[in-house]
């Protein structure tokens, strides 16, 4: 186990020692992030940042050396992203142009073998899913990359959400060390430390921001992995535990995409909708904001690892109330706009135990 707090301590080291140098050849080749509209910043910001991050990670592997059937494709599909990353911190493309090498990064990886191939559902047992396991897995993989993306909007946030993911994969990988668990726990390593040395100058106020170089990435290496540490053993109760995990971005991404389905706007129109928004709206402060979402992306991380430890029935039930919780939360912040069904619902149900 020593090698893995080495390679975590590489991970950090050299991630955060590169920064200062990847900040100035942001300045210099003008991968910047202007001041906008939708921007919490007041001034111009380098946002090279997730290249110190894919530094630290390269290092810590080199280390470790881990070992995997999936481990080139999954390497290709990473310097597609980091490659497209680039290119949109400096040119900013198009969402079409990103989602296109999304896919076919995400395609990579799938059609290699890792992918979803069957489901045991309750009651029908095992049920092949041919074509549409490659979708899923596909879906999955574009998803989760760019629900991270979407939540990167303020200092340390996507990075630390991140970060308490790979911890909480972590933690469960340790439950069992088989060839993937350990595969999953060195990546889990790098990258916690990597991000770590990397949050130094993320956290706020920034000096420099991991730009979609770095969400990008992260968004595709923690799906990615779910892919090989959840997946293995394809139950609906395995697909849950990915979910339940990174429930912070997907619910961020899936009420962004209601609202703007409510308010007819297009899917690629960036609003300020999202969960850190509506905290700030609500008068807490940048650094508030953030532990908020923190301590919900640790909770659950907890409630996953809970998951691993009850009953299947009891792990539904524990879901089911996370989701109305999630649910009624979003309301009441505002996530869904004016549009508060679940509230209304309650108040009327409260005004007829009243009358």
């Amino acid at each position: 186990m020593l090698i893995f707090l080495f390679a975590f301590l590489v991970s950090l080291s050299v991630s955060a020692c590169s920064v200062p140098a990847v900040r100035a050849l942001s300045k210099r080749y003008g991968f910047v992030d202007k001041v906008g509209a939708r921007k919490v910043h007041q001034y111009e910001m380098p946002r090279l940042g997730g290249v110190a991050i894919v530094l630290g990670v390269i290092a810590g592997l080199l280390i470790i050396r881990p070992e995997h059937e999936h481990f080139l494709s999954i390497a290709i599909g990473a310097s597609m992203i980091v490659t497209i990353g680039m290119l949109d911190d400096k040119y900013t493309l198009n969402a079409k142009t990103k989602l296109i090498w999304q896919l076919v990064a995400a395609a990579i990886v799938v059609l290699s073998g890792l992918h979803i191939p069957y489901m045991t559902l309750p009651f029908l047992g095992e049920v092949e899913l041919g074509v549409i396991g490659y979708v899923l897995s596909i879906v999955w993989i574009v998803g989760i990359t760019n629900s991270i993306n979407f939540i990167d909007g303020l200092d340390g946030l996507a990075g630390g959400v991140v970060a308490i993911a790979f911890m909480t994969i972590l933690v469960m990988s340790l439950f069992d060390l088989g060839a993937s668990s350990l595969f999953v726990l060195s990546i889990a390593v790098v990258f916690i430390g990597s991000i770590i040395g990397f949050l130094f100058f993320n956290v706020y106020p920034a000096s420099i921001f991991m730009g979609d170089t770095g969400s990008l990435f992260l968004g595709y290496a923690i799906s990615v992995i779910s892919l090989v540490g959840f997946f293995k053993s394809v139950t609906v109760f395995s697909l849950v535990l990915p979910i339940v995990i990174l429930a912070v971005p997907i619910s961020d991404t899936l009420f962004a995409i209601v609202r703007r389905l409510l308010n007819k706007q297009s899917m690629m129109t960036p609003d300020k909708g999202h969960l850190h928004h509506c905290l700030l709206a609500m008068g807490y402060s940048h650094r508030k904001t953030v532990l908020i979402v923190y301590l919900f992306s640790l909770l659950f991380g907890v409630v996953a690892i809970v998951f691993t430890t009850t009953t299947l029935w009891v792990s539904y039930l524990l879901l089911a109330i996370i989701i109305m919780v999630i649910e009624l939360y979003a309301e009441c912040i505002g996530l869904m706009g004016d549009r508060k069904p679940l509230l209304q619902f309650v108040k009327r149900i409260a005004n007829m135990k009243g009358n």
